[in-house]
């Protein structure tokens, strides 16, 4: 993959600000050619460095709850069986944001759900349990409530971008 440019960056920027605008927007914000801006985000998106995608404000969705699951895979269970089973589970549920391998103090696999009530967390839980009682051992979580006025960040990746920028 070809290593990004300063003009890279700061077309991947401006577009985490605002991923809506045209190429001729950016051209004229970043004072480049509109040719120019359109070569560079077609490169940035062939080498995968570029996709498209919104956040949408969870509480306006009606979602209560936001929960970091973290489990830890058994030893003796074999890697393919994981691998398939967590695959099929993430397809059977679309509230599944996140899901990556890890390490920390509370497992080697994280997750990122969200849920409309305390209910649909619950019935979720009790799901992965049944699922995975084979794989892995009991899940431990941690819940956000959506629902508080305590949020003083919402999720967005603005924030990371106008500090990347700060730093330069």
């Amino acid at each position: 993959m070809k290593k990004s440019n300063n003009l890279d960056f700061v077309i991947l920027s401006e577009l985490t600000k605002n991923s809506r605008r045209s190429d001729r927007q950016l051209a004229k914000v970043i004072r480049v050619s509109q040719p120019t801006i359109t070569r560079r985000r077609t490169q940035l998106e062939k080498q995968g460095l570029l996709e498209y995608t919104s956040i949408p404000d969870l509480r306006k969705l009606d979602f209560e709850i936001m929960a970091f699951i973290f489990g830890k895979w058994k030893f003796d269970a074999h890697p393919n069986t994981q691998v398939q089973a967590a695959t099929d589970f993430i397809h059977k549920h679309p509230n599944i944001i996140f899901v990556s391998t890890g390490r920390g103090d509370f497992g080697d696999r994280v997750a990122i759900s969200v849920h409309k009530d305390f209910a649909d967390y619950s019935k979720f839980m009790s799901d992965i349990r049944h699922e995975w009682a084979e794989l892995m051992g009991d899940p431990t979580t941690f819940i956000i409530s959506l629902k508080t006025d305590n949020i003083l960040r919402n999720l967005t990746f603005k924030f990371l971008i106008d500090t990347l920028k700060k730093k330069e």
